[in-house]
């Protein structure tokens, strides 16, 4: 990767109305069989297309083929009964209705892994390819199995090191795990949410990524946000491990949010993706409010370590508006891009 900068988004775009209801988390597909399998596939190319016309640098799937960033991978694992549904609190802040864990978890067959080859035909560009982390893979079940959390999660790590070395040989230059539940269960994170992250990354060669955020624009992170208070310090909690740990680059979320930019001290040497547009807003950022929040980022992480990206998926969000925050994103960051090399 060559570009100072590189652009990136932490995940997921919004899909187009003809595959599933737009503006909306777990919505169904509209299409099925053979159809549903070649609308999937435009739906990646077109949302690979805005994401070139935006002038993103790092290009993923905008998650185009998966309905929801955890649930997806875990339908394809044995060992899980989604027809028996238990309701359990998310990352403690809302009830969903998830699937049991009912014997042992194994990965039958690849998930994301055709995917990831067909988006690997459609450029030359780099590729991130976004994965559940165990911790909230876990936090998105019901366990009737292990009965531990720990034990569930090093399971499941074993089963995305499978999964993220075939995406590897696809083709993929970075693998990110998404873990918003380290903004939350701390003492489990320094216990063994970190060490089953570095297990689900063993003997990968491509760099990895761990995307930890404040979660998706939906009202019950939103009204859960409020409760933190003026200061947002919830990475202070695991930072210091991270930057102890064999991942490459943390992900996190910086624009319109409370976190502290000074915290990005605690993973100095790692590269830092900077969460520089807000999900959780239909306003569209000026290519100067990017730049902004690059700059400060600037003050505690050296350039060439710097990787502007958005905060969070942006699923729910109508397409103009995810359009025009990449492309705000493109635009911040050639604003500082331009002021470094001057």
């Amino acid at each position: 990767m060559h570009t100072l900068l590189p652009t990136s988004t932490a995940g997921s775009l919004p899909k187009p109305s003809w595959l599933a209801q737009p503006e909306k988390l777990w919505s169904p597909w509209k299409l099925d069989g053979e159809e549903l399998r070649e609308a999937k596939q435009d739906a990646l190319r077109l949302s690979l297309q805005e994401q070139q016309h935006a002038g993103i640098d790092i290009v993923s799937d905008g998650e185009q083929t998966r309905q929801h960033f955890v649930t997806t991978f875990i339908e394809h694992l044995d060992g899980v009964d989604f027809e028996k549904r238990e309701t359990v609190r998310i990352r403690n802040r809302y009830d969903a209705s998830v699937p049991t864990v009912t014997g042992a978890v194994s990965r039958i067959k690849p998930v994301f892994v055709e995917d990831a080859k067909f988006l690997r035909e459609q450029t030359r560009q780099p590729i991130k390819w976004a994965l559940p982390g165990p911790m909230t893979m876990i936090d998105t079940l019901y366990d009737a199995h292990y009965k531990s959390r720990e034990k569930l999660a090093w399971e499941f790590a074993k089963i995305l090191n499978q999964e993220a070395k075939e995406l590897e040989a696809a083709g993929v230059d970075i693998i990110q795990f998404d873990e918003p539940a380290f903004n939350v269960f701390f003492d489990e994170v320094n216990d063994w949410g970190i060490a089953t992250l570095e297990r689900a990354i063993e003997g990968l060669r491509c760099e990895t990524a761990v995307h930890i955020c404040y979660g998706y624009g939906i009202k019950a992170n939103t009204d859960w946000k409020k409760t933190l208070g003026s200061e947002w310090r919830q990475y202070e909690e695991s930072f210091p491990k991270l930057q102890q740990s064999n991942i490459d680059i943390v992900s996190l979320e910086c624009q319109n949010s409370h976190v502290p930019m000074d915290l990005i001290e605690l993973i100095r040497g790692k590269k830092v993706m900077v969460g520089a547009i807000d999900v959780a807003s239909n306003t569209i950022e000026t290519p100067e409010d990017v730049a902004k929040t690059l700059r400060n980022a600037l003050r505690f992480v050296d350039a060439d370590k710097l990787y502007p990206s958005t905060n969070c998926g942006m699923a729910p969000l109508a397409r103009s508006v995810a359009r025009g925050k990449l492309h705000a994103l493109s635009a911040g960051a050639a604003i500082v891009r331009g002021e470094l090399s001057a």
